[in-house]
């Protein structure tokens, strides 16, 4: 991870329904519900069936791997949980209860879509889409919050497993430091800062509700200090709104990102954002999607190579079934855009969760829904030349190998895939593993 250059030197009776029925309307698209193990010679495993009771189910974010080769995740239903499957010693996976959230807490945060991520000092952090201590955020319960969560001293726990602890770094309060984060990573600077999104909020509308945020939490004191990099203008001012997915960095620190809507013809954006010293950031827009054989509606975030190049994908809508692209920094700022892959089967099917690409330069991803049994798909994109091989490493069925997955996927140094379906399995979604691969160890985790 590189550094940014601004610190170079330095409710009882909830339903996920209302969780899920506020994130959809605000990213302006439906998305389509609908696995057979591998088309290849890979090996698909289920690690792990959710199964509606105090474990959750629902995993929309995919995992995320720590040094050991162990396993994190969250799942949404029912307020949500955060989780570890740990890697086997000669027997399976060992799934373990890490925290819930409840309705019975919910200023502590309900319903996470993204992933929990390994911060600095190696404890997880992530958000929660809803909950938190402001409520004054339309449609949904609570306004979100941004999380850590540390093991409990192992004093008090010898006997038998403890709940990890939670504290809530921030609490969103919608207008104008924005709400509703969406299921993006949290990314960390070499200083320790933390970056994210927000799909709605901000000092902008959007169809009358914020358009979207890109922020920053700085420790201030004991706690944390939130600032709003910027706040998207939509649509009818050329700009992007309601970013679904997390930021990243490139070399230089300027900060690329997507949004799912907006732009000159509202199909969506790349953006980035430079830093111009003191506390302000330019935005401009390398990319603004056309729907004309270009892909629409990017919900997926962004990835790049160590060349400085840019690979996200499109979900597509109701006349294309979604894309990978890649975009190529210029001279003077100018970005060239290439169309890397087009789905061909079902209209908006495409990649929801963000490419990740491994060492030898190929890109996998999950497609959410359509494949051969309608359920999504585990792919990989093959560098050959000047063109890419599209292989079908899974079609999901969406019965005991699970379906429509949104997860991103990880690779771990022994070139094996992780990810995650949202439905399937016993019906709450599983977490899966594809063994047998060609491929070596990720740029991007």
């Amino acid at each position: 991870m590189v550094n940014s250059k601004k610190h170079r030197n330095s409710t009882l009776g909830l339903s996920f329904s209302a969780a899920t029925a506020a994130l959809a309307l605000t990213i302006a698209f439906v998305l389509t519900v609908v696995a057979s193990p591998a088309a290849q010679a890979q090996t698909f495993n289920v690690l792990y069936n959710f199964t509606r009771g105090t474990d959750g189910g629902t995993p929309y974010a995919g995992v995320t791997l720590d040094r050991a080769g162990n396993l994190y995740g969250t799942t949404s239903m029912n307020g949500g949980t955060v989780y570890q499957l740990k890697k086997p010693n000669g027997s399976g996976w060992t799934y373990t209860l890490l925290y819930t959230f409840t309705g019975l807490h919910p200023s502590f945060g309900l319903f996470p879509t993204a992933r929990v991520i390994l911060g600095p000092d190696s404890t997880l952090y992530g958000t929660t889409s809803q909950g938190g201590a402001n409520t004054g955020c339309a449609g949904v319960v609570g306004c979100g919050v941004v999380f850590n969560l540390r093991p409990p001293p192992k004093v008090v726990c010898q006997n038998a497993p403890c709940p990890w602890m939670e504290t809530v770094l921030y609490n969103f309060a919608g207008n104008p430091d924005g709400y509703l984060p969406g299921y993006g990573d949290l990314l960390f600077d070499q200083a320790g800062n933390i970056y994210g999104t927000t799909v709605n909020g901000g000092t902008n509308y959007c169809n009358g509700q914020g358009c979207g945020v890109v922020y920053e939490l700085t420790r201030s004191g004991g706690g944390w200090k939130e600032s709003v990099l910027y706040s998207f203008e939509g649509h009818e001012a050329g700009d992007g709104a309601t970013p679904a997915n997390g930021v990243i960095f490139d070399n230089a620190g300027n900060l690329y990102g997507t949004t799912t809507v907006g732009g000159l013809s509202n199909y969506g954006t790349v953006f980035e954002l430079m830093y111009s010293g003191g506390s302000s950031w330019t935005e401009s827009i390398p990319y603004s999607f056309q729907n004309v054989g270009n892909g629409t509606y990017p919900f997926a975030g962004l990835i790049s190579d160590p060349s400085g190049n840019l690979y996200g994908a499109t979900t597509g809508n109701q006349y294309s079934a979604g894309s990978v692209f890649e975009l190529t920094p210029g001279m003077n700022g100018s970005w060239t855009y290439t169309q890397v892959y087009s789905f061909t089967d079902y209209p908006a099917c495409g990649p929801r969760g963000t490419l990740v690409m491994d060492g030898a330069g190929n890109i996998y991803g999950t497609t959410y829904c359509g494949g051969a049994y309608h359920a999504g798909s585990v792919f990989k994109l093959t560098p050959s030349g000047n063109s890419w091989t599209y292989t079908p490493l899974v079609y999901f069925a969406g019965l005991n190998d699970g379906g429509n997955p949104v997860s991103n996927v990880v690779i771990d140094a022994g070139g094996n895939l992780y990810g995650t379906a949202s439905t399937g399995g016993y019906g709450a979604g599983l977490v899966w593993e594809i063994t047998g691969l060609d491929t070596v160890d990720t740029h991007r985790k």
